[in-house]
């Protein structure tokens, strides 16, 4: 009997044998498939739980692939892809191989290597989601461990680049902050210069607090639909640093284009730039959800956005974007000005505000005085509409104009500057009398390198024609206090603004001959070592005080 059956027996150990064989080639071809294509592209996989950035050529189709860890059959699958320019094609796909052919038994040695070669050429593929457009798409889903995921991108307008972020632990901190559930950006006021907005708080910035900021950014142009969007953007308009914004970073490693002005005020972090297309401002205001933006421009529409940003992960999400039109700038007051009376105005440039004062005639001329006191100031006069002159200037402009009995002249005055500036006008139909001496061709104060002692400074200035007085002051200063007295000096301010103790002398002087009206001063009595500011005053007739350019000396140490 034992050898009746043992031919059986023999066939059915082959036909098993055969049958296991089969499934454990199939199951390391399926590794293999896996493993080779892993290999080959080894250097576009796409990381887990970071945001890559993927340049795209235009026309060029650029793909990356995942598959799911080892040790783990399934996991959730978050993908994130965000445009930062131009419209894109994007779309992922899943890889499977074939297993029609498991579990069937085998009958001969030719079924099986039927079943192998159908398992090495046959594949599922199947696509999971597309898109094009953009706008920030995510796709959620299951990844397993068996599949390998295909992702491809195309930019059919030109060269650009996108983020993509994916994620397999959808309880992780690094993912996206989380919108509202109605992430629209609301304007409850609206002012002349300023734009109040408020927004919904994002769940993700409740719950931490110390890790998330919201990030406010305006334009004139139009809002964006990223953060990543906005920065290439303004990159493109024109900013020279390839650190645009760079908002989403934390303070100290801001790397500032000489175009940006950073400012820190309340404990918030805003950078203005100057973009060929128009300002842009971007303020990080920490957790609170309202915002006053500030010194804007009257009646111009704005585009306003709000980000949420991970300031650790770099990761952010973008509101609903807004819009608003400032209001009209009210008139501007007008001053009537009085013959002959000084007025003294402080110009405000960070507002660029303009004061605009009028005078009416009562000859066919009227001179003209403006003297800056500080900073440089932007004059502009006009007459029935008509601009007769219009400059900028620092020191004094002395004038007269000519036209008919009654004609009203306008006079606007305003700072070149961010900083604010001083200014003294004075009008007058009174020609005749002059508001100023007449000036020397300079008001430069000299002083002699050879005639300086360890107790006394010789210094020369030019006078006129004219017997006008002329009175000296001294200040002692220090050494780092130089610029800071030089620059801040009041221009406009006379003797009466200086301590009795910095007089040194007043005296009259004129000369007939210009070429020789010079006058000099030696000043005794100094110490030794010490820095002086030296300032001279000419008065004349009107009694109206012009300030020389002051000058520092240092006494010698050592004689």
């Amino acid at each position: 009997m034992t050898s009746r059956f043992q031919p059986y027996l023999l066939s059915w150990l082959l036909l098993a044998l055969c049958f296991c064989h089969s499934v454990e080639m199939a199951t390391s071809l399926q590794q293999s498939f896996k493993s080779d294509l892993l290999h080959f592209y080894h250097t576009l996989i796409l990381p887990d739980g970071k945001e890559t950035t993927v340049h795209l050529l235009k026309d060029t189709l650029k793909r990356y692939y995942f598959v799911l860890g080892e040790g783990r059959t399934s996991a959730p699958l978050t993908v994130t892809v965000t445009p930062c320019d131009v419209p894109i094609e994007w779309s992922l796909r899943v890889h499977k191989s074939s297993t029609n052919y498991f579990g069937k038994a085998a009958q001969d040695k030719l079924d099986v290597e039927e079943s192998l070669r159908y398992q090495k050429t046959t594949k599922i593929v199947s696509t999971l989601f597309s898109y094009r457009g953009n706008s920030v798409e995510t796709y959620t889903g299951t990844s397993y461990y068996s599949a390998v995921y295909m992702f491809e991108f195309l930019s059919i307008e030109r060269d650009t680049h996108i983020t993509v972020y994916l994620a397999t632990d959808t309880t992780s901190e690094h993912l996206y902050p989380e919108l509202p559930a109605d992430p629209r950006i609301d304007v409850i006021g609206i002012g002349h210069t300023t734009v109040t907005l408020a927004w919904k708080h994002s769940p993700t910035a409740l719950k931490h607090k110390e890790n998330i900021q919201y990030c406010v950014l305006m334009n004139e142009e139009h809002n964006y639909k990223s953060l990543c969007a906005a920065e290439t953007a303004i990159r493109s308009s024109g900013m020279k640093s390839s650190q645009a914004l760079a908002i989403s970073l934390p303070a100290q490693g801001l790397l500032l284009d000489p175009q940006q002005v950073m400012v820190l005020s309340n404990g918030e972090l805003s950078i203005i730039s100057k973009a060929s297309n128009g300002e842009v401002r971007q303020t990080c205001v920490g957790t609170k959800n309202t915002y006053t933006i500030p010194n804007l421009t009257p009646s111009t529409q704005y585009y306003f956005d709000v980000f949420v940003v991970n300031f650790l992960t770099n990761a952010s999400a973008t509101y609903t974007g807004t819009f608003a039109r400032t209001l009209e700038e009210p008139e501007p007051k007008v001053t009537d000005m009085k013959d002959g009376k000084v007025i003294q105005l402080i110009l405000d440039g960070r507002q660029q505000k303009f004061y605009t004062l009028q005078y009416r005639t009562r000859h066919k001329q009227v001179q003209f005085a403006f003297q800056s006191c500080s900073g440089q100031v932007h004059i502009e006069i006009s007459r029935e509409d008509k601009v007769l002159m219009s400059e900028g200037f620092a020191g004094l402009r002395h004038f007269i104009l000519k036209g008919r009995l009654g004609d009203t002249y306008v006079i606007r005055l305003g700072s070149t500057e961010p900083s604010n500036a001083s200014v003294k006008v004075q009008v007058s139909s009174l020609f005749h009398k002059p508001f100023f001496p007449a000036l020397p061709e300079s008001l430069k104060i000299k002083s002699f390198s050879k005639l300086r002692t360890c107790d006394s400074v010789t210094i020369a200035w030019l006078g006129t024609q004219q017997l006008s007085k002329y009175c000296v002051y001294k200040k002692k200063i220090e050494e780092d206090q130089v610029w800071m007295e030089t620059r801040n000096a009041d221009r406009c301010s006379g003797p009466e603004s200086r301590q009795k103790g910095d007089k040194v002398l007043c005296k009259y002087f004129h000369e007939a001959n210009l070429q020789r009206a010079v006058t000099t001063e030696t000043i005794k009595g100094l110490e030794s070592g010490t820095v002086y500011l030296f300032d001279v005053y000419l008065i004349g007739p009107s009694g109206i005080p012009v300030r020389y350019y002051s000058k520092v000396v240092k006494t010698r140490k050592k004689c």
